[in-house]
C-alpha cells in the first residue's frame, strides 16, 4: 500500500500550482471559466483537482472557501490537515496516499463523499462531525479489527461503503458489515440484497441487541447533557447561574474547614437544616425572578429590533422608489437623445439629468438623515428602558442577597451561643456526651472556638458578597456591551449607506460623462 516518494522533490501547494491546476481543468468547467477571468479569485472556485502532483503536505487552501469538490488522490500525503476553511466541501478524494490516521475533518460538516482508499489507516476515528456522509471508501487500508465497522453506525445517511482489501476483510466479513450497518445499500460496489440483510441480522441479532441497548443509553445521556448545557446557558444569560439546587449554599463551605464540624453538633443539626432550607429557598426565588426578568429583557430587545427593522424598511421603500423614478426618467431622456443630433439640445438634456441626479442625491441623503435621527431616538429610548430594567433587577438581586446575609447572621449567632454553652460545660466537665476528636481540638479554650465560629461566618459572608458582586457586575457589563454594539452597528450602517448613495451618484455621473464624450 505504501506509495514511495518519487525521485523528484515533493511538490509544494503554492499559488503558481493552484493557478496552473485551475486553468488545466479547462474552460468547460466552472474553475476553468473563472481562471480565464481577469484577477483569479480562489474563493469563487468550486472544484479543484490536485491529483498526481507528488504533493507531500496539504497546505495553502485557505482561500478556497466555496470549494465543493477536491481531488488530492495519487500523491504522497502523510497527514490530513489544513482543511478547516473548506466548510462547503461535499466531495473529498484522498485515495492512494500515505495517510496513517483519520484526522483534520472536524470542520467539513457538509461532506457527503469521502474516499480514503489505499492508504495506511488502522482505526476508524475522528469522523463524528461528518453527519451528512453518504459514501465512504476505506478499502485497501490496514484495518485489522472488524469491529471498526461499528463506529460507522453513527452515520445514518451512509449508503455506500467500500472496505475490501483490509486485513479484516479476508474472511466472511460482509454479513457482519451488513448486519451492523442497516443503512448500507451498496457494499464493495455491490447491491446488498434483502435476503442477504435478513440472514446477516439473524446471524448477529444478539450482538446487535446489545449494541442498540448501549446506543439508547448513550442517547439518553447525550440528551441529558444537552439539556444540562442548555439550562446552564439559560441561567448564565439570566445572571442567576450557580444558584440552583443549593449550589451557593454548598459553596459557602468550600473553604470552611470548621463550620461543617460545628454544624454536626447534636444541638445544631436542626438549626443547620432550617438555615439550609431557608437559604436555598431564597436562591430558588432569585432564580425564578432572574429567569422572568431575562424573558422581559428579551421581549424588549425584540420590540426594539422590530422598530429598527420597520424604520429601515420604510426608508428602503422610499429610497428605492426615488431611485427607480430617476432611472426611468434617465432611460426616457437617453432614449430621446438617441434620436437627436443637435449638440446644444443634447447638452441641455444632459444638464437636466445631472440636475435631477443632484436632486435625487439630496433626497436620498435627506432620507438617510431622517432615518439616522429616527434610529438615534429609538436607540436612546431602548437604552433608557434597559437601564431602568437593569437598575431594578440589580436592586432586587441585592435585596435577595441581603436576606441571605441576614440568615447567615442568625445562624452565626445561634452557632456562637451553642458553642459557648458547650465550651462552658467542657470547662466545668459537665458535658454529657464525648466530643469527637476533631471537635475536641476546637473546644480547648474560648478563644479557639470563638475564632473558629467567626472564621466560618466571615468565609460565608465573603462567598455571598462575591456572588452578589459577580451578578451586579455582569448585569452592568452586559448592558454596556449591548448598547455599545447597537451604537457601533448604527455607525457602520450609516457609513455604508452614505457610501452606497455616493457610489450610485458616481456611477450615473460616469455614465453621463461617457455619453457626452461619445456624442462629441
Amino acid at each position: 500500500m505504501n506509495r514511495l516518494y518519487d525521485t523528484v522533490e515533493p511538490t509544494v501547494i503554492d499559488e503558481d500550482l493552484l493557478k496552473q491546476c485551475i486553468e488545466e481543468q479547462g474552460t468547460a468547467s466552472e474553475a476553468g471559466r473563472i481562471a480565464k477571468k481577469e484577477g483569479l479569485d480562489f474563493s469563487e472556485v468550486e472544484s479543484l483537482r490536485l491529483d498526481f502532483k507528488n504533493i507531500l503536505k496539504i497546505d495553502n487552501l485557505w482561500f478556497f472557501t466555496n470549494l465543493v469538490k477536491l481531488n488530492l488522490d495519487n500523491n504522497i500525503i502523510e497527514k490530513i490537515q489544513n482543511l478547516d476553511s473548506l466548510i462547503h466541501l461535499e466531495w473529498l478524494d484522498l485515495s492512494f496516499n500515505n495517510i496513517e490516521k483519520i484526522e483534520g475533518l472536524e470542520k467539513l460538516t457538509k461532506l457527503k463523499d469521502l474516499t480514503l482508499y489505499n492508504n495506511q489507516i488502522t482505526v476508524l476515528e475522528n469522523m463524528d462531525k461528518l453527519v451528512n456522509l453518504h459514501v465512504f471508501s476505506i478499502g485497501n487500508n490496514n484495518l485489522s479489527q472488524i469491529d471498526n465497522v461499528v463506529y460507522l453506525r453513527r452515520f445514518r445517511e451512509l449508503s455506500c461503503l467500500n472496505v475490501a482489501g483490509n486485513p479484516f476483510a479476508e474472511g466472511d466479513y460482509k454479513s457482519y458489515v451488513v448486519a451492523h450497518l442497516p443503512s448500507i445499500t451498496y457494499l464493495d460496489f455491490r447491491l446488498v440484497s434483502g435476503h442477504m440483510r435478513e440472514e446477516a441480522i439473524t446471524q448477529y441479532q444478539d450482538a446487535i441487541d446489545v449494541i442498540e441497548h448501549n446506543e439508547r443509553d448513550d442517547q439518553k445521556k447525550q440528551e441529558k447533557e444537552i439539556s444540562r448545557i442548555a439550562e446552564e446557558k439559560e441561567l448564565r444569560e439570566a445572571f442567576v447561574d450557580g444558584l440552583m439546587g443549593g449550589q451557593l449554599f454548598d459553596d459557602l463551605f468550600l473553604e470552611d474547614v470548621d463550620g461543617p464540624k460545628l454544624n454536626q453538633l447534636p444541638q445544631m443539626i436542626e438549626a443547620y437544616e432550617l438555615y439550609k432550607s431557608k437559604f436555598c429557598k431564597i436562591c430558588e426565588e432569585l432564580v425564578t425572578f432572574g429567569l422572568k426578568e431575562a424573558q422581559n429583557r428579551a421581549r424588549e430587545r425584540s420590540l426594539f429590533q422590530s422598530a429598527v427593522n420597520k424604520a429601515k424598511e420604510a426608508d428602503k421603500v422610499q429610497g428605492v422608489a426615488g431611485i427607480n423614478e430617476f432611472l426611468a426618467y434617465k432611460k426616457k431622456v437617453l432614449t430621446e437623445l438617441g434620436q437627436v443630433s443637435d449638440a446644444r439640445v443634447i447638452d441641455a438634456k444632459i444638464s437636466e439629468l445631472q440636475e435631477e441626479l443632484n436632486t435625487v442625491w439630496d433626497t436620498l441623503m435627506g432620507y438617510e438623515l431622517q432615518l439616522a435621527e429616527q434610529l438615534e431616538e429609538v436607540n436612546k429610548d431602548f437604552e433608557r428602558t434597559m437601564s431602568d430594567m437593569s437598575g431594578t433587577f440589580t436592586e432586587i438581586v441585592q435585596n435577595y442577597f441581603t436576606q441571605c446575609r441576614e440568615l447567615e447572621l442568625m445562624h452565626h449567632d445561634k452557632l456562637t451561643e451553642t458553642a459557648l454553652l458547650i465550651m462552658e460545660k467542657v470547662v466545668k466537665n459537665e458535658l454529657e456526651e464525648e466530643l469527637p476528636e476533631d471537635l475536641r481540638l476546637l473546644f480547648v479554650d474560648k478563644d479557639t472556638i470563638t475564632n473558629a465560629v467567626n472564621t466560618s461566618h466571615d468565609l460565608h459572608n465573603q462567598r455571598i458578597d462575591n456572588k452578589e458582586d459577580d451578578i451586579v457586575t455582569r448585569v452592568g457589563n452586559s448592558k454596556e456591551s449591548y448598547n455599545a454594539r447597537i451604537s457601533e452597528g448604527e455607525v457602520q450602517r450609516n457609513r455604508h449607506r452614505v457610501a452606497e448613495i455616493n457610489h450610485f451618484l458616481e456611477n450615473i455621473r460616469d455614465e453621463l460623462e461617457q455619453y457626452e464624450n461619445l456624442d462629441r
